[in-house]
């Protein structure tokens, strides 16, 4: 067998054989928004979904062209392959204070960090073994976050400490940490059906921005996957799915002042950081067959400790369905951090349109009345939608998206209670993996809202963002509604530049962000001499965030 034939091989994107794909890491910059458009364009099959990935290609899924224009040739059918994966660099430098979500093993840092990646794929027959490391490096230079002051607000602020696992800071100093990537190994049957271990980036939903329940903010995790790498086809249309199960990890830093105390009592209340916790997650995606473009999915998760374990449905979400009614206690339920969501899109390719959206609630104990009473309690949801305008050079397009984001609570009982998306009473490290928020970036109690629009052309893509986050909400109202401080909002006003770009084999995407902080930390600074119908001056910053993205591919 002659090696250097291999090397030739631009892989990085299709797999060689139809049944075995390479799983693409969704840092892979350019691949996966391109793939996107290009559905949306009509020149890839509508029968991905996207609502599953880690984004897996085939020859069966695009067409010969898509195949040419990536591989640049046709690659050849071998038993045995070696082949290498794209070189993948990743650098994010915020000038003030941390900012960017979605960025996977990063740590939140001010100053610079860098992720760089590569490896390569072996598979024989049915058999695939994809090794894809990270390493990171962070400055993880100081910063101020929430100000050292004894009082209430540091009680309420607590509250919600205590019940996640997400430090300000990872420790002090700079940072170099290895992870396994978007490694894994794999036995993928005829039918697109796989079984195996990963330690993939998974994401959850058809969002393109922010999944609710699954996505790259957190590194990857060591788990158990049995999933589809292609649609599964049958009569009534086509299925997508995943059944997983994980090992989460503990960020081993305290949350910031953990030696506070709030009238004699110490405020902070250790973790089990000596237990790690179990996540099992199940995802279905239908796309029915006599509604062209639609597609339905249904995902849950749920996590324990790994010593509060000891019953078959312990271990897999399809089993532990326990319902019960609101106020009463159920010591099953309440060891368990459940969550659960439904979702749609809807492809129209003449229109050059999608719309997406997604609804879910934690605590899937639920019942469905009590779902119709009060469907705003513990409940979070996601919207959002593309659309590509013809421009008048051929496969050049103005493209218009928007994406809405909700996890803040309405309903004044869960902020109380503090019931946050997330977070847990009992699995008090919350939904997080390393330090890390596993669904939705800007974490609990937040809310986002995002339009672009911008030019693109082929893989290249020049454009417009503006986004406003408003920074957990839930504990805003629990530290601040007793002053009537409605005027102390933390709200970040992102304006953002893009500009991706195809050099032959570099690809290279850019994200050139104004951070413009009201209110930092729900921080205001009080004149008292002005009048009090004037809305008071706040701690307002501003944080200049460079993202780039380069790949080389073989």
């Amino acid at each position: 067998m002659n090696s250097s034939r291999y090397i030739f091989l631009f892989l990085c994107f299709l797999s060689s054989v139809d049944v075995i794909g390479q799983v693409m890491s969704p840092f892979t910059p350019l691949i996966e928004a391109y793939s996107r458009r290009q559905q949306l364009t009509g020149h890839i099959t509508d029968s991905y979904s996207f609502m599953l990935r880690p984004f897996v290609m085939s020859k069966e899924l695009a067409t010969d062209s898509l195949f040419n224009q990536v591989t640049g040739r046709n690659v050849p059918e071998e038993k045995l392959k070696v082949i290498p994966l794209p070189v993948v660099a990743r650098l994010q430098h915020n000038t003030q204070y941390p900012f960017g979500p979605n960025n996977g093993v990063m740590i939140p840092n001010r100053g610079l960090q860098t992720v760089f990646s590569g490896g390569f794929l072996l598979s024989y027959g049915k058999f695939s073994f994809q090794f894809q490391p990270e390493v990171l490096v962070a400055e993880n230079r100081d910063f101020r976050g929430m100000p050292f002051e004894q009082g209430r607000n540091w009680r309420d602020y607590y509250e919600y400490l205590n019940r996640i696992d997400l430090p300000e800071r990872f420790g002090e100093g700079g940072v170099v940490r290895p992870n396994l990537g978007n490694s894994s190994m794999r036995i993928t049957l005829d039918n697109g059906l796989s079984f195996g271990i990963s330690n993939e980036y998974l994401w959850w939903g058809p969002s393109k921005r922010n999944s609710l329940m699954m996505g790259t903010n957190a590194p990857g995790f060591l788990h158990l996957s049995a999933n589809t790498q292609k649609p599964l086809k049958t009569k009534i249309g086509s299925f997508e799915g995943q059944l997983l199960m994980g090992r989460l990890g503990n960020s081993g830093f305290s949350p910031p002042n953990p030696t506070l105390t709030y009238q004699a009592t110490p405020l902070y209340v250790a973790k089990r950081d000596n237990d790690w916790r179990y996540l099992a997650g199940v995802l279905v995606s239908y796309r029915p067959e006599w509604v062209p473009g639609l597609s339905l999915g249904y995902s849950s998760t749920s996590q324990m400790y790994h010593n509060d374990m000891n019953t078959f449905g312990d271990f897999l979400p399809l089993f532990n369905g326990r319902k019960r009614y609101a106020g009463l206690d159920d010591p099953v339920i309440e060891r368990r951090q459940q969550q659960s969501a439904g979702f749609f899109r809807w492809l129209n390719t003449e229109g050059k349109v999608e719309v997406y959206g997604e609804y879910g609630t934690f605590g899937n104990s639920k019942t469905l009345r009590e779902f119709f009473v009060n469907p705003d309690l513990y409940r979070a949801f996601t919207l959002g939608f593309s659309k590509m305008i013809s421009l008048r050079q051929p496969r050049q397009y103005l493209q218009v998206s928007a994406e809405i984001t909700q996890t803040g609570q309405t309903v004044r009982k869960a902020i109380i209670e503090v019931d946050s998306w997330y977070t847990h009473s009992h699995v008090r490290h919350g939904y997080t993996h390393r330090g890390k928020n596993l669904g939705y970036g800007y974490g609990p109690g937040s809310n986002s809202v995002f339009v672009e629009i911008s030019w693109v052309n082929e893989f290249d893509r020049i454009g417009l963002q503006l986004e406003r986050i408003a920074n957990n909400n839930d504990s805003f109202y629990l530290q601040f509604e007793h002053i009537n401080g409605w005027d102390r909002y933390w709200v970040d006003i992102v304006p953002s530049l893009i500009a991706d770009k195809r050099f032959g084999q570099f690809f290279l995407s850019t994200r050139f962000q104004l951070v413009n902080t009201l209110n930092y930390y729900w921080v205001l600074e009080r004149d008292p001499n002005a009048a009090l119908y004037r809305l008071q001056p706040g701690d307002d910053r501003t944080n200049f965030v460079t993202h780039v993205n380069i790949g080389y591919f073989f």
